[in-house]
């Protein structure tokens, strides 16, 4: 082989070579770059996750809520129609608005609520809650969005009857049923406690001469008192440690918990939630 050819031989390998390595290149690139959309993409689902991903590829997140507490939630005739209105209802149609999904409503006793929400059978629970220590073993809170205190119901006979806690003593006494009032009629020397489901029944008994008196939340219990002539509020606030609204989800749930956090901050900054609770007040007495 004459140096001239094997010069040219040693060019020749040398471009296929050359060539060979690039192509090299231009693969391990595409490579890399097939892998990074891919891992992208396991990221994206790592972050779907969870409530609060099923709930956006629903459309709808469920509300489980007990509509017979005035302001708060109650049922109301609207254009003709049964409507569960209030302004924890109001609170949830905005987070609902925030998330980009529909609001479904699921009435039911208050007891049942935080069964309800641990079998996945509702999303979240605005109602009026309070979260104690208790209930803060089963699920998650956020923070206060609404702090109420607490009035004592009676019949307008009665009113003289009742001028300090230390009338409630070894009194029959109306409490809604695994409520912060059951905690403080609990705690009432001698107290015969009623414990229902629901508030409306609790006022009927009230009225009914079975119970000497209601404990409700004051807002409730003022209402009742302004559409009822026979019953009055009294003097009495009874104090709990913890009697401020929040919001439950299942344990665990944090980015669905902290987006509706982002709600009720700017519902609170806003002075919305103040304006709804006088706007349903009014609503619930028409």
């Amino acid at each position: 082989m004459t140096v001239k050819k094997s010069l040219v031989l040693v060019l020749t390998l040398v471009v296929v070579l050359t060539l060979a390595a690039c192509g090299g290149n231009k693969n391990g690139n595409n490579a890399s770059s097939n892998e990074s959309p891919a891992a992208s993409a396991d990221n994206g689902a790592a972050e779907a996750t969870g409530k609060l991903a099923d709930i956006k590829k629903a459309g709808k997140i469920v509300l489980g809520t007990s509509a017979e507490y005035a302001p708060y939630e109650f049922h109301k005739n609207v254009d003709g129609k049964d409507t569960i209105v209030g302004f924890d209802i109001e609170i949830a149609k905005e987070i609902a608005k925030d998330l980009g999904v529909e609001l479904e409503i699921k009435d039911m006793d208050f007891g049942n609520l935080l069964a309800e929400l641990k079998l996945g059978k509702i999303d979240f629970v605005i109602a009026g809650m309070t979260p104690d220590k208790e209930r803060a073993k089963a699920v998650d809170f956020s923070k206060i969005y609404y702090e109420a205190k607490q009035g004592v119901l009676v019949r307008a006979e009665d009113k003289a009857k009742f001028n300090t806690m230390a009338d409630l003593e070894g009194k029959a006494i109306g409490v809604q049923l695994g409520s912060t009032q059951e905690k403080i009629g609990q705690g009432i020397k001698g107290a015969k406690l009623k414990s229902l489901g629901k508030t409306t029944d609790l006022v009927l008994e009230l009225k009914a001469k079975k119970v000497d008196a209601l404990i409700a939340e004051l807002p409730v219990a003022q209402g009742y008192a302004n559409t009822n002539s026979d019953l009055v509020l009294t003097s009495i606030s009874p104090e709990y440690e913890n009697s401020g609204s929040a919001v439950a989800v299942n344990k665990g749930e944090a980015d669905l918990l902290a987006e509706i956090q982002k709600t009720l901050d700017h519902l609170i900054a806003d002075k919305k939630i103040d304006q709804w609770v006088s706007e349903m007040t009014a609503v619930s007495e028409q």
